[in-house]
C-alpha cells in the first residue's frame, strides 16, 4: 500500500477530491495547514508571526491506496492540482507498513 500526501491550493482541492472519488478512491482525508506555497494572489498570503514569515492557506490531501492505483491518483492529484504557476504544489509517496481497520463494534 501507499500513503500520498499532497499540498495543494486551497481553490484547487474540490476538483482534486472529486475526481479521485469518481474514481474509486475512498480513504481520502483533507486538512486545512499553513504553508509556503507561492501564493496566487494577496488574499491568499498572510504574515504568521509564530513563523515569523508569510504563510499561505493550503490543504494537505491524504489518501492511502493500493500499489496499482498509485500512478492514476497521482495523475488526477497532479492534473487537477494545476494553477498555472511554475510550481502549484507537492505530492509525497510513501509505503504503508501495515493497515489496521479501527471496529466499530
Amino acid at each position: 500500500m501507499k500513503e500520498i500526501k499532497a499540498f495543494i491550493h486551497r481553490n484547487r482541492i474540490s476538483d482534486v477530491v472529486h475526481d479521485l472519488k469518481k474514481a474509486g478512491y475512498k480513504y481520502i482525508s483533507v486538512v486545512d495547514v499553513l504553508g509556503l506555497l507561492k501564493a496566487l494572489n494577496d488574499k491568499e498570503q498572510h504574515y504568521s508571526v509564530e513563523i515569523g514569515d508569510k504563510v499561505v492557506s493550503e490543504v494537505k490531501l491524504e489518501l492511502v491506496c493500493d500499489d496499482h492505483q498509485l500512478d492514476v491518483a497521482v495523475d488526477i492529484i497532479s492534473r487537477q492540482g494545476r494553477t498555472g504557476q511554475k510550481t502549484a504544489g507537492w505530492i509525497y509517496v510513501t509505503e504503508v507498513e501495515q493497515a489496521i481497520k479501527i471496529d466499530g463494534v
